[in-house]
């Protein structure tokens, strides 16, 4: 995996501590929920942002409850799983870019 791929998955589960006592008081159901909201939200303010309803620094904040949502649903899947999946994704893509 290269360093700056890693880097994100790290800075990600930089957090692993404060994902475990989510779960442990929400529990994974009602994190699978919130990860869910958040995402909408984000959809949400893009479309808006698109319009020039709601400005950068909304979509920003957005941004963030996701990747923090983001976080969490790798520590509950596996880190390892997870950045296998996305060097797949990365390989896939790669391969798209190059027959163009």
């Amino acid at each position: 995996m290269t360093g700056e791929r890693r880097d994100h998955i790290e800075i990600m589960m930089k957090y692993e501590q404060i994902y475990e006592k989510t779960l442990g008081k929400w529990g994974r159901e009602a994190q699978f929920d919130q990860a869910v909201e958040e995402c909408a939200e984000l959809i949400a303010v893009l479309k808006h942002w698109r319009r020039g309803k709601v400005n950068e620094e909304q979509v920003v904040d957005e941004l963030a409850d996701v990747w923090l949502m983001v976080g969490q649903l790798v520590y509950m899947f596996g880190e390892q799983r997870v950045s296998r999946s996305v060097e797949q994704k990365i390989d896939k893509l790669k391969v798209l870019l190059d027959q163009e």
